[in-house]
């Protein structure tokens, strides 16, 4: 009992003992040395009644820094960090290199770094370079194999054709296929069906990533730039990454490092879809071939009638076109519903992906499945 009235006091606040009236109530409760830390780290961040909780130098938020690293699980650092962030206006902080070496890197700490790259001092840009390197590392550990492993599966199925002719047969496939065929008496597999792989199935799949750079959309700019990255390894898929708000920006020549793709990113201002999907419609050479995916809130500053004949024009030329609203683990944003509905009238498949997920809805563009599972 005691210890949930010491939480309730810690989240509460030193107010709790002003306001409550008995000790039932959390009055007097007595909190030990590493408690009453946790309430003053507590404290600083989120009691709304002071100004600048965290103090306005560097020292002092490198200690508070040093303290939630001490008390608190990593996934709660995380979001601590995010919300002094936001609540105490320390954006401006970020720009000093011993701070951000305590910090923990996380999605939303490198899209606000990257938005604030074009004032990041000298003596800051490699420790931020270091911290986004950070996190690319840790993300692609988690999420490359998976994405690979989903694509080469999807385009190895995709390219199957039945009754091969005998230069195209695939032999390891055919036999495990036919496995339960094994006739013990002759020592031997009576093939039933046989499998190979048609021509078209080795030429190069175009993968084309059109990703909304404006504000809104900063978490999924840093997954689609790690994403395209891993993509761009794979000899048989041919990938492209294209940034845009209101102009246009090839990232492709920076695929082989992330860090420098995202680098190359400017998080922020408006959006204008047609002239990106127009660059986009630029890159494709087989339609048939071609996966192209368009990761936007879908708030659309620029000419709607012009992007949505473009979306039509796209579609119909053959291309698998797919709208993403978000790419990040916080759920369905804040998006044009009314565009979305208008695209999906269009037969372009509309909903948000987590990461996670984004490998398997790889697999199924490829393979040209239904996307329907992915928008439910």
């Amino acid at each position: 009992m005691k210890d949930q009235i010491k939480r309730w006091r810690l989240i509460l606040g030193a107010e709790a003992d002003k306001n409550n009236s008995s000790e039932e109530d959390g009055e007097g409760v007595e909190l030990d040395a590493a408690e009453v830390q946790m309430d003053a780290v507590l404290e600083a961040l989120y009691d709304t009644g002071r100004e600048g909780g965290l103090g306005s130098s560097a020292p002092n938020v490198n200690r508070w820094l040093g303290d939630i690293r001490r008390y608190f699980p990593k996934p709660v650092v995380r979001i601590m960090q995010q919300d002094a962030i936001e609540r105490l206006g320390l954006k401006e902080l970020l720009l000093e290199p011993e701070l951000l070496e305590q910090l923990e890197p996380d999605v939303h700490l490198v899209a606000t770094l990257l938005s604030l790259k074009s004032v990041i001092p000298e003596k800051t840009r490699s420790t931020a370079s270091l911290v986004v390197r950070k996190l690319v590392d840790r993300l692609e550990e988690k999420l490359k194999n998976q994405l690979l492993q989903a694509v080469r599966g999807a385009l190895n199925r995709a390219g199957r054709k039945r009754n091969p002719k005998l230069n195209e047969i695939d032999l390891k496939t055919t036999i495990r296929l036919n496995l339960k065929h094994y006739q013990p008496k002759l020592k031997t597999i009576i093939a039933e069906e046989l499998i190979g792989y048609t021509r078209k199935s080795r030429q190069l799949r175009t993968i084309i990533l059109l990703v909304d750079q404006s504000g809104s959309m900063a978490s999924s700019v840093v997954y689609a730039g790690i994403f395209g990255s891993v993509l761009a390894t794979m000899k048989s898929i041919k990938t492209h990454v294209v940034v845009f708000d209101t102009s246009i920006v090839d990232l492709t020549e920076q695929l082989d490092d992330p860090v420098d793709l995202l680098f190359g990113t400017q998080i922020g201002g408006g959006t204008d879809i047609a002239p990106a999907l127009h660059y986009a419609q630029n890159l494709v050479e087989r339609p048939e071939d071609t996966i192209l995916i368009l990761i936007s809130d879908l708030y659309d500053g620029g000419m709607e009638e012009e992007t949505l004949a473009l979306a039509k024009a796209i579609v119909h030329s053959g291309v698998n076109m797919i709208s993403l609203l978000a790419l990040d683990d916080e759920g369905t944003p804040a998006y044009d519903e009314n565009m979305a509905q208008s695209l999906r009238q269009l037969d372009v498949p509309v909903f948000a992906c987590t990461p996670d997920l984004f490998p398997e809805l790889m697999g199924a563009a490829i393979k040209r499945e239904s996307l329907e599972r992915f928008g439910a």
